[in-house]
Parts: structure tokens; sequence; C-alpha cells
């Protein structure tokens, strides 16, 4: 779990997902040679800091959002959420400024009317637009992973191990997922164009609900805010009750991931959301199971062999 400890370690609020970028692909360069099959990198200014590893004849992408969510500090040093962050007084937020590295803690004030005002407690004023994000906290037990942006580091570490055996496919590191969705829609165009890709996964995590739950393998989404195509979820399906392999089902009414930019872009692309389930979602404390973790990457091995 090294590697996800430090995927864990580096900042990336949406926005500003240069530096976790620039670990991953030098991770990929200095590795790459050990894995079953080198992958063609590409990361082009056009891209953004999205990152493409593309492997061999590819009929599937797997995509892995890089950012999390945060805080922009404001006027006097108030905060403003970056995606959608749980909060509670006294929560340590890290970043840094024009004048050094920064460690503060959240303070809540309650309005009259109900809403909350949020503001960092510092000894100096921060300079505005300045992205704070969760003190990095890693537990790991027997059983389970506990820290910040398990959402979705433990993605990206999936589909930074999938990429050790894959044979066929592409792996993307994608942007602003957290904080509505960007980059995925380019992407989607770039490989529909180059190869006829149609078919894609969304390597992300989801929640524990009534009905998903820890330790009940990887979380196969049948819905969400939004709905994939009957046909191709049923595929999956099939594919993981042939091969005897442990996954649960989900439906929700809310919620989305890239995928949800995927069905409202303009392309005929197939997709699924696959991910282990965690709870304290969106907080400091995001806790993942280890079972969980390793039926997601036999899922998403076995699926980008028979999809």
């Amino acid at each position: 779990m090294e590697l996800l400890k430090k995927l864990l370690s580096i900042r990336g609020v949406s926005g500003d997902e240069s530096t976790i970028s620039s670990f991953i692909k030098s991770y990929c360069e200095e590795n790459m040679s050990t894995w079953k099959c080198q992958p063609t990198l590409i990361s082009e200014p056009h891209l953004h800091d999205c990152l493409l590893l593309i492997f061999g004849n590819p009929k599937t992408a797997v995509y892995a959002h890089m950012d999390t969510i945060g805080y922009t500090v404001g006027y006097s040093n108030n905060l403003i959420p970056v995606g959608s962050p749980r909060y509670s007084d006294a929560m340590i937020l890290v970043g840094s400024d024009s004048h050094g590295e920064i460690e503060t803690e959240i303070m809540v004030f309650e309005q009259p009317d109900g809403d909350s005002e949020l503001k960092c407690i510092y000894d100096r004023k921060i300079d505005p637009g300045t992205l704070l994000s969760f003190k990095p906290n890693f537990i790991e037990t027997d059983r389970y992973i506990q820290s910040p942006y398990l959402d979705n580091r433990l993605g990206v570490y999936v589909a930074l191990k999938l990429a050790e055996t894959m044979e066929n496919g592409v792996l993307v590191f994608s942007t602003y997922e957290e904080h509505g969705g960007n980059s995925v829609g380019y992407i989607a165009n770039y490989l529909f164009n180059t190869y006829t890709l149609h078919q894609a996964l969304i390597c992300d995590i989801t929640w524990v609900t009534n009905g998903v739950k820890h330790e009940g393998g990887v979380a196969i989404s049948l819905r969400d805010s939004l709905i994939p195509r009957k046909s191709y979820l049923n595929r999956i399906i099939e594919i993981c009750k042939q091969h005897a392999v442990s996954y649960q089902l989900e439906v929700e009414s809310a919620g989305g991931s890239d995928g949800s930019t995927l069905q409202k872009s303009h392309l005929p692309i197939d997709w699924c959301f696959i991910g282990a389930p965690e709870d304290h979602v969106h907080t400091n404390k995001e806790t993942v199971y280890k079972s969980d973790i390793l039926s997601m990457i036999e899922i998403y091995s076995l699926l980008l062999n028979y999809l």
C-alpha cells in the first residue's frame, strides 16, 4: 500500500492537478519497463493535465479522476467549497500560498438564516484563491484503510495496478470530476476518433448505503442520477457471473461521475461505474475495506480481457 499512501499525500484539488499528474507520469515512466506490455504514454499541453496510457489494440477505456474536493480561500480567510466536502469545526486543512506552507483549521459560523459560514483560523491573511485540502492521515489495519481522498486516489491506484498486466485498453487519468467535470468530453472524443473506442469503465469510489455494504465486493452501479445502457450492463454482469467473482449491485437516484460527462456528450459511448464502497464520504476519514479493493482490481482485470 505504499503507492496508495504516496498518492494520498499529494495535493490535487480540482483545477490544480498538475502535481499529481506529474507524479503519475513519472511513476509510469520509471516502472513501465517491468509491466507485461509497454504502453504509449500521452501527455500533451492540449490535454491540460490529463494522462493517457494506450495499451495494444484498445476496446475499452478506464477513467480514473485525479482531482479531489477541497476549498478555495476567499476574502478575509473565508472558505468556498470545491466540489462537496463535508465539514465540521477543527478539521485540519493544508496548502500553500506566496508566503509559504499553510496548516489551518476550519471554523463554522452558524448564521441566523440557518446557513453556515466557513472560515479558516490562521495568524495572517491567506492569499485569496489559495486552494486548501484535508491534511493527509493514512491509517491501515488488517481489514480496512482510512484516509482523506480515497475518492479517488484509490481509483488511480487501481488503474496503476491494472497497468502492470494490461495488454489492450486505455487508462485515462482525468481532471475536474469533483467540480463539474471538464476533461472527459474531449478525451473521449480523441479516443473515439483515433481508436473508434466506444466502451468505458468508471474507476471511482462509491458510497456505503442500505444496499451496498463493506466487504460485499466491488459495486457495479446500475444507475445513479443517469442511466447506462442496459445491454452494456448485462454484458458486464454476465462476465462477472461466468467467472464467479465477488460483486454487489448498486441502484441510486442521485450522484454522478465521469460517466455523467460521457452520457451527456454527443458520442455513442457505453459506460458503467464500478467502484469499492466507502463511508465517511468526502470527509477526512474516508474508509474502504481491503477485500473490496482486491475485488475491484480483479473485476477490472477481468472486464478488460473479456468486454
